[in-house]
């Protein structure tokens, strides 16, 4: 029995610490379970960074600071990864702190998707943040100068500042009085509906015109639509080959027809040319030419010699053709 209590014991206390060994690493405090997965980062100043403080990418928390050292003239910080395939080349690190009074810690920046992930011990590129010290030291900076600013505002330099204002109100004092008593007039009339801005604000005469107007040039949209529809249909019709114009305009048979036509053309002018048929020789044949230039001339004599004789020769010479 004895040495079964104590084999309880034992196992209880093993249970015990194997139990806390795994709250301590759920919280974070120790990574015993992790792999130690190296990737380090130089910086010009560690900001306050501790042993221990968190590695973080968008917010969630991917490793811890495993050392802090100098070397080559940086501070170079170790970090232990316990998700190295989160971090890929072209990665940057940055320290970064959480407020005013928070802890630090070292943010790393999505690389590119298309990049491999970073080898073990690979050395990250850095952006430098402002120190916090930098910061106090400009704004105390800032309201040291608000302050002399301030200073600087007595009682003589307003009077200086307000004095010709205050003497323009007083030489104007009339003239400002009667600007406010007509804008008071004005904005009367302008409320009771008098006058063009008065019945464009109270009368809804203007309104109703412009609804109208509105109102046809929707009903002109609307009928160049319908026209634009109907020009679209009858261009449809005329590339389907339909109606008179889509006949002329699809059909073969009238550029067959007006070739044909064209052809016979020029072959009766060839025809013509040389010679051929009546036309052909009316038009080539100078023979045709000279009797009817003789024709011509026998002519003109004989009517000059009707000329010669008087009218009751040219009668009986008419009569004796006759009988």
């Amino acid at each position: 029995m004895r040495n079964s209590l104590e084999t309880r014991l034992g196992l209880f206390f093993a249970l015990v610490a194997v139990a806390a060994v795994i709250l301590i690493e759920t919280v974070g405090g120790l990574d015993l379970f992790q792999p130690r997965f190296m990737i380090r980062a130089r910086f010009q100043d560690a900001h306050e960074l501790k042993q221990g403080d968190p590695v973080r990418m968008a917010g969630v928390q991917i490793g811890r600071v495993e050392s802090i050292a100098i070397a080559e003239g940086a501070v170079e910080v170790a970090m232990r990864l316990s998700r190295p395939k989160e971090v890929r080349t072209g990665s940057r690190a940055a320290i970064k702190f959480t407020g005013l009074m928070g802890q630090n810690f070292v943010a790393i920046e999505f690389g590119p998707a298309s990049a491999p992930p970073v080898e073990e011990n690979t050395v990250l590129e850095t952006s430098e943040q402002v120190d916090l010290s930098t910061i106090m030291v400009k704004l105390d900076n800032v309201a040291t100068g608000i302050q002399n600013i301030t200073k600087s505002f007595t009682g003589d330099s307003i009077n200086n500042l307000l004095g010709p204002f205050t003497d323009f109100l007083k030489e104007n004092s009339p003239r400002l009085s009667a600007i406010l008593e007509n804008s008071r007039v004005i904005s009367g009339e302008v409320a009771q509906g008098n006058g063009t801005v008065g019945r464009l604000i109270r009368e809804d005469t203007f309104y109703t015109a412009a609804l109208q107007s509105v109102t046809n040039l929707t009903r002109t949209t609307d009928d160049i639509r319908s026209a634009v529809a109907q020009a679209r249909t009858v261009v449809d019709q005329i590339s389907q080959g339909q109606g008179t114009l889509g006949k002329l305009t699809t059909d073969e048979t009238l550029y067959r027809e007006s070739t044909l036509a064209m052809s016979n053309l020029r072959e009766i002018f060839e025809k013509i040319n040389q010679g051929k048929g009546s036309v052909g020789k009316l038009v080539n044949d100078e023979s045709l030419f000279r009797n009817a230039k003789m024709t011509l001339q026998k002519v003109e004599k004989a009517t000059e010699g009707l000329e010669d004789q008087g009218p009751l020769s040219v009668l009986g010479t008419a009569l004796n053709s006759l009988f």
